[in-house]
């Protein structure tokens, strides 16, 4: 068997939530919202099942998916893209899959930036190449240039960029970003741009896409997912967004990955991307059930620290009081207190927090309600 997946541990998102199940425990670990989804895009998806294709869509996605996506950047962001622009995938994590295999050969190197979801680093390697880990510090988790030149190296090809930023909730300025572009520039790398967090944005924030910055155009592959923008996780519908030579690239990797995505769920989120009104109240009732939380947690004796953007935020452990390591506190959680969370230390293989857990807050108020009480337990375990 391939030892890169026989000696590979099972998701932390995927194990969380399994315990959760097991305990009966409230689930803040795994990202998936109880509420934000726009009702008129789940009646969108059901008329196309009946009434649309039920057959295989185009591999590189339904044409009027991808003009839906290219309008949309247009719209937001001014980037003047066309179809050819799209590549239309089976969720954000395919896309990133395509995006590595298009761009990265073996015996390259990948620079991620730690912590870092959790599929980087394994696609990387199955790609044939070697991630290189800089790692973020908290509490403020800046970008420094000096850190990041310092990993690259004569193999280095590519560095993939996670913003808004998962498992931290940091919405990079703009001074990082530039960093960040002007390192690929001076040692001509592409940037794999994980965006996927673009539209959810807490407190007025705004977002920039790289690729909007001067000369990253042509040099950044971008991920997007309709499963963040509309809180609809599980149609796993998502899209890579390059020059049109790259996407087309990509689209060659991506078609014998997942081929093509179901089209009844394309036709929901074409349409739902032409629609604007609902990103707003989005954005309001995420912001509220961070203060919920955020408030409901600081009572109770814990340090939370701040996102500016997903629907995570991270409770310093160390800062709290409690000298226990991020694992040791959700295994217990989980199984004696009620709430599972996800232990930052998961997220880097190298230099990993230890002293951080992460919380999903895009959850009803009677749940955020129910884990903070559970999180006052887990505090009396280690008091």
């Amino acid at each position: 068997m391939n030892p890169l997946y026989r000696d590979m541990k099972v998701s932390v998102f995927e194990r969380m939530s399994l315990a959760a199940a097991q305990h009966g425990a409230v689930n803040l670990g795994q990202g998936f919202p109880d509420f934000g989804w726009p009702e008129e895009i789940l009646d969108a998806a059901a008329r196309a099942v009946k009434e649309g294709s039920n057959q295989y869509a185009p591999s590189r996605g339904s044409p009027a998916l991808r003009e839906a996506v290219a309008a949309h950047y247009d719209r937001h962001f001014g980037q003047q893209l066309d179809p050819d622009h799209v590549c239309v995938t089976s969720g954000a994590t395919e896309a990133l899959g395509a995006m590595i295999l298009s761009v990265v050969e073996p015996g390259d190197e990948v620079i991620i930036l730690t912590p870092a979801y959790d599929s980087y680093a394994p696609m990387i390697r199955r790609a044939g190449a070697t991630p290189r880990e800089v790692a973020l510090q908290p509490p403020h988790w800046r970008i420094h240039r000096d850190a990041v030149e310092a990993a690259v190296t004569p193999r280095t090809r590519a560095i993939l960029f996670n913003n808004p930023h998962n498992p931290t909730g940091r919405l990079f300025g703009a001074d990082e970003l530039q960093v960040i572009a002007n390192l690929a520039v001076e040692h001509d790398l592409t940037v794999l741009s994980d965006e996927v967090w673009e539209h959810v944005l807490l407190h007025g924030e705004k977002f920039t896409p790289l690729a909007s910055l001067p000369g990253m155009a042509e040099r950044t592959l971008k991920a997007g997912s309709a499963g963040k923008i509309f809180s609809l996780t599980g149609w796993k519908v998502g899209w890579i967004v390059a020059s049109p030579d790259n996407a087309a690239l990509a689209a060659r990797a991506h078609q014998f990955l997942t081929f093509s995505t179901a089209p009844n769920l394309q036709s929901a989120v074409a349409f739902g991307l032409g629609c604007d009104e609902w990103i707003a109240p989005m954005r309001e009732r995420f912001s509220r059930a961070l203060e919920r939380m955020s408030e409901g947690l600081k009572q109770v004796g814990f340090e939370v620290l701040e996102p500016a953007s997903t629907y995570f935020l991270c409770v310093d452990l160390r800062a709290s009081g409690l000298d226990v390591d991020d694992e040791t506190f959700a295994k217990a959680t989980v199984e004696q207190a009620g709430v599972a969370t996800v232990p930052v230390s998961a997220f880097a293989e190298q230099d990993p927090s230890r002293h951080l857990v992460r919380l999903c807050f895009a959850k009803r108020d009677e749940t955020i309600d129910a884990g903070v009480e559970a999180m006052a337990r887990a505090r009396e375990l280690f008091t």
